[in-house]
This record gives C-alpha cells, sequence and structure tokens, in this order.
C-alpha cells in the first residue's frame, strides 16, 4: 500500500474512533452526540489552527534558529535551490539552528511559506551529498503537505482526548450495570487507539518523505547513509536542549535511540528506512 494510501486509510479510522468516542460519550452524559462533539471539535480547530498557523515561528523561536542569507551560509543555499527547483517548489527559507546534535526539521504552513533548519552539528558531520539528501528529504515533507495532515491527525485526537475527560467527570450513567462498565472502559481505550494511529500516520510520512527527498536530491544512498550517521549519534548522545513532544519533527528523533516499541515510535525503525531506500536506489538511476 502506498504512502498516501496508508495515510487515508489511517485518518479514516482516527475518524471513525472519534464518531465512536461521541456514541460512547452520548451514552456516559445523556448529552447529544451532535453537540458534544461540536463544542470540542471547535475547541480543537482553534487551538489547532493557531499551532498550525504560528508552528514555524515557534518552533524556530525554541532552538534559537536563525534564518541566514546566501551570503552566510552559500553551500546550504545553492543545495536547497537546487533541490527546490527538482521538487518544482518555490524556494524555502533556509535557517541553522545552533546545536551540535545533528539533526534537520521542516516547518511552515505551506510550501510558500516554510523553512528548512539543519543543526550546527548536522553540517559538520555530513557531507555535502548526505546533507542535499537530508534536505530533500525535508522538501519532500514540505511537498507533502505534511504539517497540515499532522495538524489534521491533531485536532482528532485532540477532540478524541478532551470528551474522554468530560465523560469522565460529566457521566452520569457509569452505574448503570455492565454497559456502563463498557463505555467507562472504551472511553480510556480509545484515546489510547487514536494515540497509536497518529504514531501509525508519522511514521508513514516518514517513508513517504525519505522516498520523495531521495527522488528529489536522486542520492537515495546518500541519504541512506546520512539517516545512519544521524541515528548513531543521537543514540551515543541524544540532544539535550529542545522539547521532545517536537521529535517527530526531525529527520531522526534526537531525543532518545530506538525505540523499545515501534509502536509508540515517532519514526519507523532507521534500518527499515535504510533498507528501502537501498532497495529505491537498486530499481532507480538517478
Amino acid at each position: 500500500m502506498g504512502s498516501t494510501a496508508r495515510t487515508a486509510l489511517l485518518m479514516s479510522m482516527l475518524t471513525g474512533l472519534l464518531l465512536l468516542m461521541g456514541v460512547v460519550a452520548g451514552y456516559l452524559t445523556g448529552i447529544s452526540i451532535s453537540y458534544t462533539l461540536g463544542i470540542f471539535l471547535a475547541l480543537a480547530v482553534g487551538m489547532n489552527l493557531a499551532i498550525y498557523w504560528y508552528a514555524d515561528k515557534w518552533v524556530l523561536r525554541m532552538y534559537r534558529a536563525k534564518i541566514v542569507n546566501k551570503l552566510e551560509q552559500p553551500k546550504l543555499h545553492r543545495i536547497v535551490e537546487r533541490l527546490s527547483s527538482n521538487a518544482h517548489l518555490p524556494k524555502p527559507k533556509v535557517a541553522v539552528i545552533p546545536n551540535d546534535a545533528p539533526n534537520a526539521f521542516a516547518t511552515g504552513r505551506s510550501p510558500s511559506h516554510s523553512v528548512v533548519a539543519v543543526t550546527r552539528g548536522a553540517t559538520q558531520l555530513l557531507d555535502d551529498e548526505e546533507l542535499e539528501g537530508v534536505l530533500g528529504h525535508e522538501l519532500a515533507h514540505v511537498k507533502n503537505r505534511d504539517m497540515l495532515i499532522n495538524t489534521m491527525a491533531a485536532v482528532i485526537g485532540a477532540v478524541i482526548t478532551y470528551v474522554m475527560y468530560f465523560s469522565i467527570f460529566a457521566g452520569g450513567r457509569r452505574d448503570r450495570g455492565g454497559g456502563g462498565l463498557l463505555a467507562i472502559l472504551a472511553i480510556v481505550l480509545i484515546p489510547f487507539c487514536a494515540m497509536l494511529v497518529r504514531l501509525a500516520i508519522s511514521r508513514g510520512r516518514e517513508y513517504g518523505a525519505d522516498e520523495g527527498g531521495a527522488r528529489i536530491s536522486r542520492k537515495p544512498l546518500a541519504l541512506a547513509n546520512a539517516l545512519r550517521k544521524l541515528q548513531s549519534v543521537a543514540n551515543r548522545a541524544p540532544m539535550q536542549q529542545g522539547n521532545p513532544s517536537t521529535g517527530h519533527m526531525f529527520i531522526i528523533n534526537p531525543f532518545r535511540g530506538v525505540s523499545l516499541s515501534g509502536l509508540f515510535s515517532t519514526h519507523p525503525p532507521t534500518e527499515e528506512r535504510i533498507e528501502r531506500l537501498e532497495e529505491i536506489a537498486r530499481k532507480n538511476s538517478f
């Protein structure tokens, strides 16, 4: 199944969980399902639209990233300009993060309002081709509008969580025998399932950005080598500054090594990503 189809399926599952949560919440509270979901949907949309609109400024400020011009970082600008042309995208702004942990991310609400940021450590660790592979991956995120997809998933996940708390504290039928107990159990389990689906969406978008980045840079093996280097450093010396809640934004989660369970990881296993890129290199001539 392709990345787009897989994401569509997972988004449909999230929507189904939202509707199921509405049914259970209505049973517990006796309040109209449409009324309950409407209130919390409006709240979640408002909050997440604000995040979506201002996320680039927020995350750049968090990591003290500096927007750099061509005179300050001519090599980065040359690479981004060439890759943007390959991807048929407007050239994003370029930022450097003053952090020695090698990594990179893209942010911005649309291709015309995007920023690609790399850490100082990435510019020192990676050679030019590896850096090009990494930046190609980030431009693929921009082209695929992954920021929008993640925001949509966050909206649904937030509504489910809000309804859970509302139902627990406002529920009036929790003493009605087995049905009430099952409803309480469902109220707790549905947000957990929604979290797993959201993480699966995040992992799927990483696979899509790897494939798209390989085509944009035409250097899948260079991206594979870069991932290997970045993961090795993340395992030895996780990033000390920053917020772990932003780990999904980076090309490699910088705050921890290999997850104990793939189900709870924001990124697919790096070795699997490398194998996929090597397979792309075998099947295509770039």
